[in-house]
């Protein structure tokens, strides 16, 4: 007589097998597919990048002027000259944040070097370097004038 206990163990692991081998093919099957998407984004990025190569190629020589992109090239940006240029301005870091157009925390931020700007921002930035005290004032006015007019809405 076989030893049961021999016949049923080596049953349960032809079963486990089997169970393990269904489920790792489609595992196998999804991580293929996977690998065969990321590659195709590769493909198609790289297309883009030559596009883009390009088109800038192109508008440098027809002679039309660079986007604001290019402008920023030389912009550096300071935690210090921020904080220098919000002192100088005599504003607070949540006032300068709306001029920037960005909240005070963020302005904190910045002079403590635990944020960077974005190219968007750093934008705003460099437009704000160049005002005065009373400029400063002046914008700030008018940007708490228009969050306190009413917006009517279309009838």
């Amino acid at each position: 007589m076989p030893n049961i206990a021999g016949v049923l163990k080596e049953e349960i692991r032809r079963l486990a097998k089997k169970e393990i081998k269904a489920q790792v093919s489609k595992t196998q099957k999804a991580a293929a597919q996977s690998r065969r998407d990321i590659a195709q984004l590769k493909r198609l990025l790289g297309q883009q990048e030559r596009e883009i190569k390009h088109l800038k190629k192109q508008t440098q020589q027809q002679g039309q002027p660079q986007p604001a992109e290019d402008e920023l090239e030389g912009v550096r940006f300071s935690a210090r000259s921020v904080k220098a240029q919000r002192q100088r301005l005599g504003l607070s870091a949540a006032d300068y944040g709306k001029l920037v157009g960005v909240s005070g925390l963020t302005i904190y931020n910045w002079e403590h070097e635990k944020a960077r700007p974005r190219k968007a921002q750093l934008t705003a930035l460099v437009a704000v370097r160049g005002i005065g005290k009373r400029e400063a004032l002046l914008k700030l006015a008018e940007l708490e004038a228009a969050k306190k007019r009413p917006r009517r809405r279309p009838r």
